[in-house]
């Protein structure tokens, strides 16, 4: 414990002494972190500098082996770094689906020429990366997607089309299921691959949704030849691959109705709204509502807490992330709609003069949160896993 305790200080006092003035700056929404990669348009000097100091020292990436420029934290480290980061209110150097997806799968997976390939760049934010999973007809049903990989000597020849595809048209590189074997049963044909997104024959294409962004994209594959290398495991093993990835994704999308402290407060919403700076708020409906939300909140943050640190121990994640994927979706959908009542008529606000720009952001994240309980596959999926895998009903 006394070795934690130095190593405690010793961080809050490395991370005062380097942190500039911009990895203090609160941030309210995901997409204004740091995403990384060749495209990344950093906003700020200190942006870059931020994202350069903690790469150096591995801690974009604290619990992955030194050996590929990670931290070589172990889990209490790992919690104490990710706690004093909290309390000084910095913000992560680089978010990503490099770190929370693939970067994971291939620390479990990958071989050591793909792990040293792409796991540096990963740590350094040099890579955005996307993911090739849903298509036209294969969305719940994902084994049934049709992308083909044929092998043509020192490469595979990629067919398809790929959709949801998140951030494609900003990303540099994808994972992807391909089929490489049409004969064989529609679970055991599938294989992963990675390929550069700058590959001849990629083209992607945005979707515009009702939230009035684009996060989402068409990807189509005409003849993209991807070297074999860039397999990951072995032919037929994609779907075994994808269902542990997905475990990460699922989790990562939990996270979105977790742990608010850096954004504006329900309570303080409402104060702020119904005109009561002081003392219990005069709805006592609204007071009860959000006593539940935020109790519900906590309760989840600690469970994913233990989850985090049984995956930093080298626990694989299990059936248990679709749980944490159906209530962590659904929990952001509740707040995010009791922030827009709380708002009342600011909270119908599309754009024009006589809505505030915050209250603009709400309504958008409150129409995106309805694709929260869809991507990564639906609630109702969810409830079947957690039915025949954690409960064990029968069909």
């Amino acid at each position: 414990m006394a070795n934690l305790e130095t190593f405690r200080r010793e961080t809050r006092d490395w991370l005062v002494a380097n942190a500039p003035t911009f990895a203090y700056t609160p941030v309210d929404n995901p997409d204004k972190l740091c995403w990384g990669g060749r495209k990344w348009p950093f906003k700020d000097p200190g942006e870059k500098q931020w994202l350069e100091i903690m790469a150096e020292r591995g801690w974009t990436a604290p619990s992955w082996p030194s050996a590929y420029g990670g931290g070589g934290l172990d889990k209490e480290e790992s919690r104490v770094l990710s706690r004093e980061m909290s309390d000084l209110g910095l913000r992560p150097a680089v978010v990503g689906f490099g770190l929370t997806m693939i970067g994971p799968l291939l620390l479990q997976e990958g071989s050591e020429e793909l792990k040293r390939e792409h796991l540096p760049r990963i740590i350094r934010g040099q890579v955005r990366w996307c993911q090739g999973y849903s298509e036209p007809g294969s969305g719940s049903d994902l084994a049934s997607l049709q992308t083909r990989a044929v092998v043509d000597g020192d490469d595979f020849v990629v067919n398809g089309q790929k959709v949801w595809t998140s951030y494609a048209d900003e990303c540099d590189w994808m994972f992807c299921l391909v089929r490489t074997d049409p004969s064989a049963p529609k679970h055991t044909g599938i294989s992963f691959i990675l390929f550069d997104m700058e590959t001849p024959g990629v083209s992607v294409r945005p979707i515009k949704l009702i939230s009035g962004a684009s996060p989402f994209c068409e990807t189509f594959l005409e003849d993209v030849r991807v070297p074999r290398r860039n397999l990951v495991s072995q032919l037929g093993d994609g779907w075994r691959l994808a269902k542990a990835l997905l475990g990460h994704e699922r989790t990562m999308i939990a996270g979105m109705g977790g742990d608010r402290s850096r954004g504006d407060s329900l309570v303080d919403r409402a104060r702020r709204y119904l005109d009561a700076p002081k003392g219990p708020l005069p709805d006592a409906v609204l007071r009860d509502t959000i006593a539940k939300l935020e109790i519900d909140r906590k309760a989840f943050d600690l469970t994913m807490q233990r989850s985090r640190d049984g995956m930093k121990a080298g626990h694989k994640p299990g059936p248990e992330t679709s749980f944490f994927k159906l209530y962590g979706t659904e929990l952001n959908q509740r707040r995010l709609s009791l922030m827009v009542q709380i708002a009342a008529q600011q909270g119908l606000g599309w754009e024009g003069a006589g809505f505030e720009a915050a209250e603009l952001q709400t309504t958008r994240d409150w129409l995106r949160s309805r694709g929260n309980t869809i991507e990564g596959g639906t609630s109702e999926v969810q409830l079947n896993v957690i039915a025949k895998r954690v409960l064990g009903l029968p069909d």
